[in-house]
């Protein structure tokens, strides 16, 4: 995957890092160059200076063709301008904003900016959210430590009741949409082919849940 992580202080670099390790095609962009060398020399993305939320910085690196990008710089605002016009102007799929301020950092979910606040961030959880995966996460609630996220129905999940699709305390499918109509599930009702399901599961719990839902390359159900 293509990625651009703006902000190269101690977290954004730690992620670029990471990322880059992972196989990821990195690029980091800093207005401070010097910045540069919390990177390292073993480093093998690419690096621009300049200000994150320029459009022409961001069009050198190449923003149309990226997958994800993640704002870590050290102001909110930035942040979030930077997330928004990768959103909004450039449709990356998969969009990450730092946010210190908490009361900030929910207003801009509810805009439908993912966002990591001071307490819940960690390198492998901006990881996590930034790499492909076959769950779409609609909302974080508190810390981030739960998770609302959308799954179509796969071929394997057909025929199963909500029941058998369920970890108390750890996985819910809290609704279903069918054709034009949602629903509210209960523990008998039977998963159909094309729903699109809700499903509130914990962070830790996320590798359960591919393996449940046959997402992953787990044997699944």
């Amino acid at each position: 995957m293509r990625m651009i992580i703006v902000g190269c202080g101690r977290n954004g670099s730690g992620l670029a890092l990471a990322l880059s390790k992972m196989g990821h095609n990195v690029t980091v962009i800093d207005s401070n160059a010097a910045a540069f060398k919390e990177l390292g020399p073993n480093f093998k993305g690419e690096t621009i200076e300049g200000i994150g939320f320029d459009q022409d910085v961001l069009l050198k690196a190449k923003i149309k063709k990226t997958d994800a990008l993640a704002a870590f710089t050290s102001s909110d605002e930035s942040n979030a301008v930077i997330a928004r016009i990768s959103r909004e102007i450039y449709h990356v799929p998969k969009v990450v904003a730092r946010l210190y301020d908490r009361e900030k950092a929910e207003i801009y979910k509810r805009l439908g900016v993912q966002t990591l606040s001071s307490t819940a961030w960690g390198i492998q959880r901006a990881a996590d959210l930034l790499c492909y995966s076959p769950l779409h996460t609609v909302f974080s609630m508190g810390n981030g430590e739960v998770e609302l996220v959308e799954i179509e129905t796969t071929p394997l999940m057909e025929g199963h009741k909500v029941s058998e699709l369920s970890i108390p305390g750890e996985v819910s499918i809290v609704s279903i949409t069918r054709g034009n109509k949602t629903l509210l599930p209960t523990m008998a009702t039977i998963l159909q082919r094309e729903d699109i399901l809700h499903v509130a599961a914990l962070v830790s719990s996320v590798g359960r849940l591919e393996r449940l839902f046959g997402i992953s390359n787990g044997k699944g159900i």
